[in-house]
């Protein structure tokens, strides 16, 4: 009974041996159901490109081509063509072959052995361990036409196995790597692997990484490589624009703390830590907590006590340890009566905010350090007021308290350079919330530096010598009210 091609189940057809079927795909072609997009294979598809049809079908072209091929190499971990449109498959023979946008790399050697996984058909793709030994094989070619990821790339994958899985999973990989090595003849490419283990691992000398990521980890401060690109960015943008200077007018000291205690309740009360204005009025002028909220209290009590200090105010770090430093101090001053949540030291557990992980609590101190290249280099007070406000807000050093640090920091920043403090009102919680999320998830900064811009012109606005004056520009300004209830506004303070 002769075989029928059930064309429109499939958009590739691949050319046959039997002359039933390719007496069908001939006549087909002739009717012009299907056309030839390369040799041995015919598309069902008249309107996307050869290359387009090749690259969605890929694998399963490639294993009904070339039965018994093993994605190997670098393409074992990229699982798409280089740059420049190579793909490399460790086969029965070494030759190239053409596909449409494709050139297929065929590099004579060992099929498939135990371990590595079945991907399409008869297709295979290298285990993570034989493909590190293959990446650390010689390469006469270099960048997008090397068979072979670089140093750098090598040392960044296996750095990303510490960080995600610990150096337990590293060692895993070695011993497993060695038995591999053994098995295919690639004792030399062990060797090379085991040399940069150990030195990611700190046994042996870490001169010979080359990736940034893999020092780090190497000395002693391995850092979150993602969130330090995010932080590139934010640093990129500030710098490509300009900020409008806004004075501090609240220039003596009575306007500093009545400004400062507005400043402490509103970081608090975005926080959670709500309290009416007057109760905690009534904390700042007695210095006492409320009996039914102690800690609640305290936790006013100690951002005001930094925030309302000019002197301490005026601190900024002039070197990376000196961050940490600073960092580690205020913290535990805001923080100093909830003992449970460790005031002045770093976390030692994870946290989380929803589906979004903060930096991991062995990334901690290196991603401050890294990102504080980055902040040494901005020049704009607010410009560098932003920076150091997200990179702290995204790391979240700290098991708690880190929203107010970041506000803390980012206000000693325009303290000392005599601009207005920035108050997130109640009313703009939910602004900027949305801003820092838009830029931690879709890696947007100009929202974010919006939002910020207007909430520092809105606070240029808050003055006063007599705090009931503030308080009123607050309430027209509706900066009490939820979001829900009314927009902040930014209207006219200027005080006779």
């Amino acid at each position: 009974m002769e075989k029928n091609l059930q064309i429109h189940l499939q958009e590739v057809i691949y050319g046959s041996s039997d002359s039933a079927i390719s007496k069908q795909i001939s006549k087909l072609e002739k009717e012009g159901k299907i056309r030839k997009i390369a040799p041995r294979l015919y598309s069902t598809n008249f309107d996307d490109s050869s290359e387009k049809i090749v690259r969605r079908n890929l694998f399963s072209i490639l294993g009904h081509l070339y039965p018994g091929a093993l994605l190997s190499h670098r393409s074992a971990f990229e699982y798409e063509p280089t740059a420049t449109g190579q793909l490399f498959l460790t086969y029965k023979y070494t030759r190239k072959a053409a596909l449409p946008g494709i050139t297929i790399r065929f590099l004579e050697g060992t099929g498939a052995i135990e371990g590595d996984n079945p991907l399409s058909g008869e297709l295979y793709t290298a285990q993570r361990e034989r493909a590190f030994l293959e990446n650390l094989q010689t390469s006469r070619k270099p960048g997008p036409d090397s068979k072979t990821l670089s140093f750098p790339e090598i040392e960044e994958r296996l750095e990303q196995i510490i960080r995600v899985n610990g150096e337990e999973e590293l060692n895993k990989l070695r011993d497993q790597a060695k038995l591999i090595s053994e098995k295919l003849g690639l004792q030399k490419e062990f060797l090379k692997l085991n040399k940069i283990i150990s030195a990611l691992l700190t046994t042996h000398p870490s001169k010979i990484l080359k990736s940034p990521v893999a020092t780090a980890r190497a000395f002693g401060v391995p850092y979150d490589p993602s969130r330090v690109e995010l932080f590139e960015l934010l640093f990129r943008e500030l710098n490509n624009q300009e900020f409008k200077s806004q004075e501090e007018r609240n220039i003596s000291i009575k306007a500093f703390k009545n400004f400062a205690f507005f400043e402490s309740y509103f970081s608090n009360y975005i926080e959670g830590t709500m309290f009416e204005v007057e109760d905690a009025k009534k904390i700042i002028i007695t210095q006492k907590p409320l009996l039914a909220r102690n800690e609640d209290s305290h936790d006013v009590l100690g951002t005001y006590q930094i925030v309302s200090n000019l002197k301490e105010m005026s601190i900024i770090p002039k070197s990376a340890e000196e961050l940490l430093s600073i960092l580690k101090y205020r913290h535990k001053v805001l923080l100093r009566a909830r003992q449970n949540k460790n005031p002045g030291k770093f976390k030692d557990q994870d946290n989380f905010a929803g589906q979004t992980a903060f930096v991991d609590i062995n990334l901690v101190k290196g991603t401050i350090l890294k990102a504080f290249d980055f902040y040494q280099a901005i020049k704009h007070p607010f410009a560098r007021a932003a920076y150091i406000m997200f990179v702290l807000s995204e790391i979240h050093p700290f098991l708690d308290g880190n929203g107010r640090i970041a506000r803390v920091m980012m206000n000693a920043e325009l303290a000392t350079a005599k601009q207005a403090k920035i108050i997130i009102p109640t009313v703009y919680r939910d602004d900027y919330l949305g801003a820092l999320r838009k830029l931690t998830r879709q890696r947007e900064p100009k929202s974010y530096i919006r939002m910020l811009t207007r909430a520092h012109e809105f606070s240029a606005t808050i003055l006063g010598e007599n705090m009931d004056d503030m308080q009123l520009i607050l309430e027209k300004s509706n900066a009490f009210l939820e979001h829900t209830e009314g927009k902040l506004k930014i209207i006219d303070s200027s005080i006779d």
